[in-house]
């Protein structure tokens, strides 16, 4: 979901920013950053606690709820978010909840975000997560870009089955 307005559409009370150590010269206005109000981030942190969400504590901007066999994920990036539930009437209760609180435009289903393209095939139960974009970005960065496939230090385009990963244990274990 996409909400447009810089961070959920909220006006801050005040500005914040930011300099880097050693900076002297405040006439030197691009060398400072402006941040997010820590109150615009109370704000989001106060109406996802009435949903019962609990925010992750490694991970500030994640947060979840475990409830029955119902599992919720939200994960806030800047002004994008990315919702992932195990239900769907649930997951629609959710994005009308949060489109009653902020101005949101829904985007389907995720396909592309932070780098990481998201392939998923229902019938066969299959995600896959493809950073191919990030991977070339690098390559090309360090000239590396025309770099064969095969003199990767491990094998490419292997399928891992939790059965196989299941049988791998128990042999390790005996």
């Amino acid at each position: 979901m996409d909400v447009p307005m810089t961070f959920l559409n909220r006006n801050p009370l005040e500005d914040v920013y930011h300099t880097f150590r050693g900076f002297v010269n405040p006439r030197e206005v691009e060398n400072i950053y402006k941040l997010q109000d820590p109150f615009m981030e109370y704000l989001f942190d106060e109406t996802i606690k009435q949903l019962r969400l609990i925010k992750n504590e490694d991970r500030p901007c994640a947060y979840k709820k475990v409830s029955g066999s119902t599992i919720i994920l939200l994960v806030l990036y800047v002004d994008d978010i990315l919702l992932i539930e195990n239900d769907i009437p649930t997951l629609q209760h959710v994005k009308t909840w949060l489109g009653n609180y902020f101005s949101m435009k829904d985007l389907g289903e995720a396909s592309y975000m932070l780098g990481i393209r998201f392939y998923r095939d229902r019938s066969l139960k299959l995600l896959d997560l493809c950073q191919s974009t990030y991977v070339n970005k690098v390559l090309r960065h360090f000239n590396m870009h025309d770099s064969k496939k095969d003199l990767l230090p491990m094998s490419h385009g292997i399928l891992l089955f939790k059965e196989e990963f299941l049988l791998h244990n128990m042999k390790k274990n005996t």
